[in-house]
């Protein structure tokens, strides 16, 4: 799962980006206020992590200029104004959620996740498709009930499929949820994954759409 991280403390920011990549996170990281609002205006993030002190551009102006854009990405501020009445400020001008600096990082990764799960209409943490299991908490996939071994990147590939089950995702799609900056991406690297996934998971269940991409139906099937 890809996310913004824009922090303007370089020995905070580089913490947040290594403990919430240990977590499972693909992070790029970003200093300033008009960097975060380009960047979350692109789209390609599942969710952002604001702090509200930025320079060039405060991370509150950040916030309202994205909302009345009408760009729904995800947004957590974090911030060291715990005043309720900046709080309340912040969640009025479209934040998601809140957390006051400092911050746990075990928290921090729980609170992400619920944010996406609830921007895609999911109720539960974990992602089920007919007899697999994805544990995004516990970065686990299970099928009948037993352990599958799966690499980062087939991790993070039947993660996002499943967020986006019904939905049928291109290859350029699938890359910009996987990868952040700075990695370099072969042009078959998705479909030797996708090959992997079916080999150790069955083959009914990542589809192909020709000439679209991948997909994993809504509809799942019965015993």
């Amino acid at each position: 799962m890809r996310i913004l991280l824009a922090e303007d403390d370089a020995m905070l920011g580089d913490g947040l980006r290594a403990g919430l990549r240990q977590a499972g996170f693909q992070v790029d990281w970003v200093r300033d206020g008009l960097a975060a609002e380009r960047e979350i205006a692109s789209g390609v993030y599942a969710a952002a992590v604001l702090d509200l002190g930025l320079p060039i551009k405060d991370g509150m102006e950040v916030l309202k200029a994205l909302r009345e854009r009408r760009i729904d990405t995800p947004i957590l501020v974090l911030t060291a104004r715990d005043a309720v009445p900046e709080r309340v400020m912040g969640l009025d001008a479209g934040a998601d959620d809140y957390v006051v600096k400092p911050v746990d990082l075990i928290e921090l990764s729980a609170r992400l996740r619920s944010l996406v799960r609830r921007s895609l209409g999911q109720f539960q943490d974990t992602l089920r498709w007919g007899e697999v299991e994805l544990d995004p908490a516990a970065r686990r996939v299970t099928c009948q009930g037993e352990v599958v071994a799966l690499s980062t990147r087939e991790y993070d590939l039947l993660h996002a499929l499943l967020r986006n089950a019904g939905r049928v995702l291109s290859r350029e799609q699938l890359e910009q949820q996987m990868y952040s900056w700075g990695h370099e991406v072969e042009s078959n690297t998705i479909e030797v994954h996708i090959h992997h996934l079916r080999r150790k998971l069955g083959t009914e269940l990542i589809h192909t759409v020709r000439g679209v991409g991948y997909t994993v139906q809504r509809e799942q099937p019965t015993a």
